[in-house]
């Protein structure tokens, strides 16, 4: 459905240059924050602007919490203008309330581990409103885990515990995106073994909904690496399929 057009590729630190940006989120007047990964830092650019502005990190890695190292996906809470950012090699997530000049740790923070009071390498995220929690994808151990707000651990949603990485129904290897549907279930993109897991509510058993399992390649049935997820309205898939360079759909499951 989409896919690479011509065009040239920079990277750099002004505001009209980027350096690998990840995480993407639109406000209803379609402004964009983004987290501009190789440049350490959240940009805002107001729809039709020809450039942007720095609204959280320095630019440097850090881990003090004004700074960021290779931060990845965002959620935007409209209502509280306030934004989660997934501090990747930090194993944290922060929040930034607009405008404000550092931010605070809300999951994470204690170094990289295994740990119900850690996180290793997070990547994805979704935040639950009905729970008041974020769900994360632990990308270097291979698990998604659930973490209310206001809480000082996790509890696992889905993977091994102990990190172990593996292809069955309740293993994943290398979950990168993560979102859920208004029943709660929960869809993961299970970058490592190329498919789609959906996690139905109170099972810790996934369903292959997209991809075939351990089998990378270009058929329509198939994914390779794939990152991204978002659902629509009609609870149709939309996946980015990183490596074959395009996005596929998959009808509602």
């Amino acid at each position: 459905m989409a896919g690479a057009s011509n065009g040239s590729t920079v990277a750099g630190q002004s505001p009209t240059i980027l350096n690998g940006p990840v995480g993407l989120v639109l406000d209803s007047n379609d402004n964009m924050y983004f987290s501009d990964r190789g440049n350490c830092r959240v940009m805002f650019w107001a729809n039709g602007a020809s450039s942007g502005s720095t609204i959280a990190g320095t630019g440097s890695y850090g881990s003090a919490n004004n700074e960021f190292e290779n931060p990845s996906m965002i959620e935007y809470v409209s209502s509280t203008n306030i934004l989660y950012i997934a501090d990747t090699m930090n194993h944290r997530i922060m929040k930034y309330l607009l405008n404000a000049s550092s931010g605070t740790v809300v999951a994470g923070g204690n170094g990289q581990g295994l740990s119900n009071t850690q996180l290793s390498k997070p990547y994805g995220m979704a935040l639950d409103l009905s729970t008041n929690s974020l769900i994360i994808c632990n990308y270097a151990a291979h698990t998604v885990v659930r973490w209310i707000l206001g809480d000082n651990s996790w509890t696992l949603i889905a993977g091994s515990a102990s990190g172990t990485s593996g292809s069955s129904a309740t293993l994943l290897y290398q979950p990168v995106g993560v979102t859920l549907d208004q029943y709660g279930n929960i869809y993961v993109a299970d970058s490592g073994n190329h498919r789609i897991q959906c996690f139905l509510v109170g099972h810790s058993a996934g369903i292959t909904i997209a991809g075939v399992t351990g089998s990378p390649g270009i058929s329509a049935s198939q994914l390779n690496a794939s990152f991204g997820l978002i659902l629509d309205n009609q609870l149709n898939l939309y996946v980015a399929d990183t490596a074959n360079n395009r996005i596929q759909k998959f009808a509602r499951y």
